[in-house]
């Protein structure tokens, strides 16, 4: 099961999935990502995600493209080592940055090179 919490602040919008992403919830996870592509600013919280296939992080990726479609500013957040794991092996983190904590990933919002900062 999958739970997507979405919170808006004065700053940026929160994605934040709690639960597996795999094939059978992947499109839960991208109904929640288009739902929030026209957003400026959005931070992915993946730190409740104890474990995400390839079908997850295509999810992702399209997400991410979507949004910088709409010129926003994407970042992750992941705490956890298998998530970091796949995110540099798969180098999804040269595309869009990968943070540890949600101060350097609001902080990655800023940089030049991500999106529409």
């Amino acid at each position: 099961m999958l739970e997507i919490q979405v919170e808006a602040t004065d700053d940026y919008t929160l994605c934040r999935p709690v639960g597996e992403i795999d094939a059978y919830t992947v499109g839960q996870f991208r109904e929640a990502l288009t739902e929030l592509a026209e957003q400026d600013r959005l931070v992915i919280d993946l730190c409740q995600v104890p474990f995400m296939d390839s079908a997850g992080l295509g999810a992702l990726i399209g997400g991410i493209r979507r949004a910088r479609d709409h010129e926003g500013a994407v970042s992750v957040v992941s705490d956890r080592a298998t998530i970091t794991r796949l995110l540099h092996t798969t180098g999804f983190d040269r595309i869009v940055p990968v943070s540890e904590s949600m101060e350097d990933a609001v902080t990655a919002l800023d940089d030049p090179e991500n999106g529409a900062a």
